[in-house]
């Protein structure tokens, strides 16, 4: 299960993380997000080692989501090196978000 990461926790958990990160901005309200958590589930335990994944709810931390532009939920950014490389936003199926976490580890 992806961990929940607020503005106090960021810079060390997504920025100064060794692995890529994927960094799913969601709502508790947000049925798209609760569609979207079992995928980022499976790909979590899939590329486990390769991959971090963690979350950053917008309702308590818009601040955060103001700084990286997030405008709806969810967005996903991948980070690689401490800055972000992609993003994706809206609903995907699987086969798209693991090309996307194939292309950040090449």
């Amino acid at each position: 299960m992806a961990k929940r990461v607020g503005t106090a926790e960021f810079e060390a958990e997504v920025l100064k993380e060794k692995l890529p990160v994927i960094v799913e901005f969601y709502s508790d309200s947000c049925i798209p997000c609760k569609q979207l958590s079992p995928i980022l589930g499976g790909i979590e335990d899939d590329y486990e080692n390769q991959v971090k994944v963690v979350k950053v709810n917008v309702n308590f931390d818009a601040d955060l989501a103001g700084e990286y532009q997030v405008m709806a939920s969810p967005t996903i950014l991948f980070f690689k090196d401490g800055r972000e490389v992609d993003r994706i936003r809206g609903l995907v199926k699987r086969p798209e978000l693991e090309n996307k976490v194939k292309m950040i580890l090449e």
